[in-house]
């Protein structure tokens, strides 16, 4: 690999930046692609492809071979709300390969008990997230009911473009929702990307059912990251 392109690469990792080692193997010269960078023709249309997978290997484009080697940070999960979902949530999610963390400032619920084997974090969101900042791979699903807790969470989701966000609530609540966000300075085309209510819609009742469509919502909303965008350049 050239010495340049690894400095970049890591670059990319240390920030929690998706990039893509392309090698042509006709003459072995490299570079690398960050996402978002535009890529022309068939060799773009499997940079994207690539970022979505986050699978690497060789395709063939107009009669040329090229080695894609995909770096995509971990995605994770971050809950807000140490309620019974997070509960049967947790496991579900280390299972599917989604780190989990908690942040409720309500100790008696935040309690190293009720979420064994957890990163939890008894504080208030801001002070967590000042430290521990969002990303573009971090998902990140409210469920305290509590707008106090909830909102500026949600708000530094929206601003951190995180790929999933989803709050608790019915729509009557999300409406509610809305208007304390819009105040806070998101835009209505960010709240739309809200998800709520949260999960897909699978008739969830029980806190554990509940879990699954969230689980499942969020792999969702992983997995077909740009695919919209790609669509849209493709029609």
């Amino acid at each position: 690999m050239n010495p340049v392109s690894l400095k970049k690469l890591n670059e990319e990792r240390r920030a929690r930046r998706a990039a893509i080692l392309v090698t042509d193997l006709s003459d072995g010269s490299d570079r690398i692609v960050r996402e978002g960078d535009v890529v022309a023709g068939g060799l773009g249309e499997a940079v994207a492809r690539a970022f979505r997978s986050g699978s690497s290997g060789s395709v063939e484009v107009d009669g040329r071979t090229f080695f894609l080697n995909a770096h995509l940070p971990q995605p994770r999960l971050v809950v807000i709300g140490a309620v019974h979902i997070s509960q049967a949530l947790a496991p579900m999610a280390r299972v599917a390969g989604y780190p989990l963390e908690i942040i409720d400032p309500r100790t008696a619920f935040a309690t190293k008990d009720r979420f064994p084997d957890v990163t939890l974090h008894p504080e208030w969101p801001q002070d967590v997230l000042a430290a521990r900042p969002l990303d573009g791979y971090t998902a990140l699903a409210a469920l305290t009911h509590d707008p106090k807790i909830d909102d500026f969470a949600l708000k530094a989701a929206l601003d951190a473009n995180c790929f999933y966000v989803g709050a608790l609530g019915s729509r009557k609540t999300h409406a509610k929702r809305v208007e304390r966000l819009l105040a806070a300075g998101a835009t209505a085309d960010e709240i739309a990307g809200i998800h709520a209510p949260i999960g897909i819609d699978i008739g969830a009742a029980s806190p554990s059912e509940i879990a699954v469509a969230v689980l499942a919502q969020v792999i969702q909303a992983f997995r077909s990251r740009g695919a919209a965008a790609a669509k849209g350049e493709a029609a």
